[in-house]
């Protein structure tokens, strides 16, 4: 607790960067950290901005998109992870995907005829707008929230936007429908990214993330790497291959392995992984979103993993063995 009383210590503000300006899907993620309410955040124009932010101490974290349910892994950000030294990843959350259609104040749906939208936005509301506006054109826009904006800044000839519900929040624009996207399952995963620190502590519910390089280019390659997870019953949620970029035919993956680092199956795997690849980079052990309690055979249970040293230590020393 702080003191107002004469010479007490000031608290320390902490600075988050994310994707803006306001009204984004990555500010309502940022919304679910309760660490960050009450501290500074600064809106950024990009990914590698708010990484850049981390790394040369202007944010004391980032939050990005990882990863959505619809499009799959968000690549800017998993190749920026895997070239930036230096991150952790130390928490996830889940946004709902929900998109509305929205114009400048007064405006009517069935006036409208040309539509503002990032084409990822667009892509994912065609359906109803297919159904709802059948002789609607389209008009991209650099971000969700800018097909908005461009709306009120008189820099869009558009009719109307689909843009994020937050943007209702922070800027005088008129409803025209709501729920507008097609699939209403769609979610986007994002991660709070911060300068390498001790991971959190185990809860159960974790999950460990790495980008791992093949060793060569060889048949069994990315069988022998998957292996070091199955034959310690690690479960991946997430196994995605991106170009390296030195030469055609080059991949690093990315993986999301259901687990923690200070679990002894996780770490006898990376272990593993160490000892075949070139180059494994540990993104982090942190909480899982939807806090799922990970499940695994016992005969993979942490005590086995120790019993089994204690047994290998003994045949070295020369112990008798055990009854």
């Amino acid at each position: 607790m702080t003191s107002d009383l004469p010479g007490a210590e000031a608290p320390v503000r902490r600075t988050y960067s994310y994707l803006g300006p306001a009204g984004t899907f990555t500010e309502a993620a940022l919304a679910q950290v309760p660490e960050a309410r009450g501290h500074d955040w600064r809106p950024v124009r990009n990914v590698g901005e708010a990484l850049a932010d981390v790394v040369e101490g202007r944010s004391d974290a980032a939050m990005i998109a990882i990863e959505n349910s619809v499009d799959g892994g968000v690549s800017t950000a998993q190749d920026a992870l895997a070239t930036i030294p230096g991150l952790r990843i130390v928490g996830e959350y889940l946004v709902p995907v929900e998109f509305v259609l929205v114009g400048r104040p007064g405006a009517r749906l069935q006036d409208v005829g040309l539509i503002a939208a990032h084409p990822v936005a667009y892509a994912q509301c065609l359906q109803w707008l297919s159904r709802e506006l059948p002789a609607h054109s389209h008009v991209p826009a650099a971000s969700n929230v800018a097909s908005a904006m461009g709306l009120l800044d008189g820099s869009s000839d558009a009719d109307a936007a689909i843009a994020p519900p937050g943007i209702l929040e922070h800027h005088e624009l008129e409803l025209l429908a709501s729920n507008i996207g097609d699939n209403p399952n769609a979610v986007t995963r994002f991660v709070l990214v911060a300068r390498t620190v001790v991971p959190p502590s185990p809860t159960g519910a974790d999950k460990t993330s790495l980008i791992v390089e093949l060793p060569d280019d060889h048949p069994g390659a990315l069988l022998e790497m998957l292996e070091q997870f199955a034959t310690r019953g690690i479960n991946l949620s997430l196994l995605a291959s991106r170009p390296i970029g030195d030469e055609l035919g080059r991949y690093r993956f990315v993986v999301d392995a259901d687990g923690h680092l200070q679990d002894e199956r996780m770490a006898d795997a990376l272990m593993g992984l160490r000892r075949f690849s070139p180059r494994v980079t540990f993104l982090g052990s942190y909480p899982r979103a939807d806090r799922a309690v990970v499940h695994y055979p016992e005969r993979y249970a942490d005590d086995v993993f120790v019993e089994a040293r204690d047994w290998l230590r003994g045949l070295i020393s020369g112990e008798p063995d055990a009854d």
